[in-house]
């Protein structure tokens, strides 16, 4: 099944300049950029992005993260994307992530793990959106 999935390449990973490899990953693994951009989120807007996570305890800690500097951002596409790129990101805990994954390669810790991924259909029609109009997809 055609799918389409958010990914966040995190700050973290865009001060260490691994967002081309990280995309050279995401490509390889056969998923296909729709869009793609780098910006820096506001306060207001990571909070709106993680409001799933408001009660957790880590909630104000991910949004000062997601804020600390810029993020890039893509609509990846491909047969059973979401899964696809769940997979290619490995666990959340990079030392539970599996070799050749995005997270054991690049991750830092559980906070600073590189990436961040739709992980429903239903995730993915919320998040795609938000960062992208219909005008910024192409195809």
């Amino acid at each position: 099944m055609l799918q389409r999935t958010l990914s966040i390449i995190k700050p973290d990973a865009v001060s260490r300049n691994l967002a081309g490899d990280i995309l050279a990953m995401i490509q390889a693994a056969g998923l296909t950029v729709k869009a793609t951009k780098m910006i820096q989120l506001t306060r207001a807007q990571a909070e709106a992005f993680y409001a799933v996570h408001k009660e957790r305890p880590f909630y104000g800690s991910l949004c000062d993260f997601m804020t600390s500097g810029p993020v890039v951002v893509s609509a990846l596409e491909g047969e059973n994307a979401i899964q696809a790129y769940r997979d290619l990101m490995g666990a959340t805990n990079p030392a539970n992530a599996a070799e050749g994954t995005i997270r054991k390669r690049f991750a830092l810790d559980v906070e600073k793990n590189a990436v961040h991924g739709s992980d429903a259909p239903e995730t993915a029609a919320q998040e795609i959106p938000f960062f992208f109009s219909a005008l910024e997809i192409v195809g």
